[in-house]
This record gives structure tokens, C-alpha cells and sequence, in this order.
């Protein structure tokens, strides 16, 4: 048996973890090599989509793209590229490098500041985490003594794969996260937007401390509050109390269908993973049998191999096109609750201050200031919520188009990949059926 004894090869691999990858290259790359050189399994099963494709980027007079990422162990440079014909920027068009934690500061920003309380803030893009790939790499070093040479490579090939699938995942989600603002007519005049884009130097924007760890803590449990009255609370307004009600039960179920999703995915995975090992066991037959089933061992380990390697793709599609999807949408609608808890703490401030109109007017005292808190509030919570209604509309639309598309796309990937299937076995069939 040729076993492997050695780890170069896992050494030199490591190294694809720190190389520069074009985030256009990225889509190429991870689509497992040499699938099967025929036509009928092959033939138009490249996912061309652009990732630009889930924004609606109908005003181009600002396009931003991540044109180039480097991975290194611990963090994820992006360098994101923007193209501009508006005037307030000094060139029509540069590059400049961030990091994730400056994408979480620009989030920040927004979600921070009053003005866009009535808007749907981009959910911030995920912190970048590879640590299962290189979970699996560190096994895989551990076990190469144990396993065959063929195993090895085989291995190695899914790892590369998936890594190569996440860190395009990594690259797609901050842009879509820059794309979103910059569409969006309100948030993309925003200065630190500008900043973000255009200053070419280290924005200096650090982890956060215990101290601000506790204090996020300490603000999701008052979410969670505001969750709790918000879901008890009985909007005067139609439209918000039947949008409240559908998001409450909306982000449950998208959150339980996401779970479920990636649960189908990871089986196909391991289905993939376990042809490996089957495959394996019939080259190891092959070899030692000196009959004829020696070439009937092998053409079904050949068989095994492209299924494998299928099966992988069909994982990799339904990760990319139902799982993200679904995904996205469980941060987005959770964005869009958090617009709700937003208005309904302005309507509470609306509520208190003309209780302490109320209050003064039987005092007579401090009129005039109760007066001009209780028309601040008013005038605040109706200049959201026109905006908040706006947004929330929005958000309905953008949601059906982008189900509709990642969806219809999924519908024809299986489909091919189903023909796929059916025409290896038909292929293995004859090929076995010439060695009889």
C-alpha cells in the first residue's frame, strides 16, 4: 500500500492560505478540477453570476466593487475599488485598502446615528472564519500516515475547495454590504462612507474591549426587552402593526429554514466525503485482485470519483444559492425589527411627552417647554416613520426579486447536476457491461 509519510505536501498547501486571489478568480477557483473531461457532464455548468447581481444598481454615478483580497492567518484585506462621477470626491475613480473591523466601524456609524433611524440599515458582513478549514487541515496532517496516497490528494482537493468557497463568501458579503449603502439614496452621501472609500490610510479602528464587549451585551439583552414589548404592543398604525407581526414570524422561520439548510448541505458534503473513502477501497481491491474484476473495481472507483466530486459541487451550489440566501435575509430581516425597536421607542418618547404636557398644563408650569418636547417628538416620530415605511416597502420587493432569481438559479443547477448523475451512471453501466 502507498502510504504517505511525509507533510510537505500539507506545508505547501498552507501556503494557498495566504495567497493573493483576484475575488473574480475566487468564483473560478472553487469549483473542483477536473470534474470529468466529457461534454455531457460538463457543458454549461459554470455559475457566471456576478455577485453585483444581488444589489439593484440602477444609479451608477457611484459603483464600488472589492476588486482584490489577500487572506493571511488571522485577518482578511480587501481592497475595495470605487468608480464615481460625483463631484465631492477628488478622483473619478481609486482603490484603498480595509480591513473587516472597518467595515463593523461603518456599520456602527449608521446604526449610531438618529438621522437613519428610519432606515434599514446593511447588516454588517460576517468576521471572516476559516477556522474549520484549517480545523480539517490540522487533521488531515495528523491522519496523512494512515491513509493512502491517493486519499491524501483526494483530501487535500475538498480542503482547498473549501476554503477557496468560504473565502468567497467572505469577499462577496462585504461587498454586498458597500454595494447596499452605495445604492441606497440617503446612506451613500453619508462622510464616513466617504471616508471609507476614500482615505488611502490605516483607519485606526481597533477591536473592541471588555469594557465595550459588556456594554454590547448589556444592549442585546435591552434588544431582547425591546423584543418582548414590541411583540405585546399594539401599533395605532395598520401598515406597522401587520409589518411587526409578519417580521416576528418571518425571522423565526427564515432563522429555523437557514439551520435546516445548512444541515443539508453539510450531508451532501460528507456524502462526498465518504465516496473518498469507497473509492479508495476499490482502488486497494484493484491491485491486489488478478482476475478480471480488477478493471471492474477500477472503473467503479473512477465512477465513485466523478460522483464525488459532483456531489461537491452540488453542495457548493446549494450553499452558495439557498443557504446564503437564506442567510442574508435572516440578518436582513433582522435589521429591518431593529427599524420597529427604533420607532417604537421614539413612539414611547411621543407617548411620555405628552403625558408631561399633560402634566405641566394642569400645573401650569413649564408649559412652553412641554409644548416644544411634545412637537420635537411628534415631528420626529412622523418624519420616521414616513421613512421607516418607505424602507420596509422596499424591503419587500428587494426581498421577492432576490428569492426569485437565487432561487430559480438553484431549480436549474440541480436539474443539471441531476443529468450529471444520471449520464456518470449510464457511462459506468456500458463501461462495465464492455468488461463482462
Amino acid at each position: 500500500m502507498n502510504m504517505v509519510r511525509s507533510s510537505p505536501n500539507v506545508i505547501r498547501w498552507m501556503q494557498v492560505m495566504g495567497k493573493r486571489l483576484e475575488s473574480d478568480g475566487v468564483s473560478d477557483a472553487i469549483i473542483p478540477d477536473g470534474l470529468d473531461d466529457s461534454p455531457d457532464l460538463l457543458a454549461g455548468d459554470q455559475d457566471n453570476k456576478q455577485r453585483s447581481d444581488t444589489v439593484d444598481l440602477t444609479d451608477t454615478s457611484l459603483l464600488v466593487d472589492i476588486s482584490d483580497a489577500l487572506s493571511e492567518r488571522d485577518k482578511v484585506k480587501f481592497t475595495v475599488h470605487t468608480k464615481t462621477t460625483q463631484s465631492r470626491f477628488k478622483e473619478g475613480e481609486f482603490s484603498v485598502v480595509r480591513q473587516h473591523e472597518e467595515f463593523v466601524w461603518l456599520h456602527d456609524r449608521y446604526v449610531e446615528n438618529e438621522e437613519y433611524a428610519g432606515i434599514i440599515i446593511p447588516p454588517s458582513p460576517p468576521k471572516p472564519d476559516f477556522d474549520a478549514s484549517r480545523e480539517k487541515l490540522q487533521k488531515l496532517g495528523e491522519g496523512e500516515g494512515t491513509m493512502t496516497k491517493e486519499e491524501f490528494t483526494k483530501m487535500k482537493q475538498e480542503l482547498e475547495a473549501e476554503y477557496l468557497a468560504t473565502f468567497k463568501k467572505t469577499v462577496a458579503m462585504h461587498e454586498v454590504f458597500l454595494q447596499r449603502i452605495a445604492a441606497h439614496p440617503v446612506l451613500k452621501n453619508d462622510m464616513n462612507f466617504e471616508v471609507f472609500l476614500e482615505f488611502d490610510q490605516d483607519l485606526s479602528v481597533r477591536g473592541k474591549n471588555k469594557k465595550e464587549k459588556l456594554g454590547g451585551f448589556f444592549k442585546s439583552i435591552t434588544k431582547t426587552a425591546d423584543e418582548v414589548i414590541l411583540s405585546n404592543q399594539k401599533d395605532v398604525d395598520e401598515f406597522f402593526e401587520h409589518e411587526k407581526g409578519f417580521l416576528m414570524e418571518y425571522h423565526t422561520k427564515i432563522k429555523d429554514a437557514t439551520g435546516r439548510s445548512d444541515k443539508m448541505t453539510k450531508t451532501h458534503k460528507n456524502v462526498a466525503d465518504t465516496y473518498i473513502q469507497i473509492s479508495s477501497g476499490f482502488v486497494q481491491l484493484a491491485t491486489i485482485e488478478n482476475t478480471e474484476l480488477d478493471k471492474i473495481f477500477t472503473k467503479v472507483s473512477e465512477t465513485l470519483e466523478k460522483a464525488r466530486k459532483l456531489e461537491g459541487r452540488i453542495a457548493s451550489d446549494e450553499d452558495l444559492k439557498l443557504s446564503d440566501t437564506l442567510r442574508y435575509y435572516m440578518r436582513d430581516s433582522s435589521a429591518a425589527k431593529d427599524l420597529l425597536f427604533r420607532r417604537a421607542r421614539l413612539l414611547a418618547d411621543y407617548e411620555n411627552a405628552n403625558k408631561a404636557l399633560e402634566k405641566a398644563r394642569t400645573k401650569n408650569k413649564d408649559v412652553a417647554q412641554a409644548e416644544k418636547t411634545q412637537q420635537t417628538c411628534c415631528e420626529k416620530f412622523e418624519k420616521m416613520s414616513e421613512v421607516a415605511k418607505k424602507e420596509l416597502t422596499e424591503f419587500k420587493q428587494r426581498r421577492i426579486a432576490y428569492f426569485k432569481k437565487n432561487l430559480g438559479d438553484l431549480v436549474d443547477l440541480e436539474l443539471k447536476h441531476a443529468r450529471a448523475q444520471v449520464q456518470l451512471l449510464k457511462n459506468c453501466i456500458s463501461a462495465l457491461k464492455e468488461e463482462v
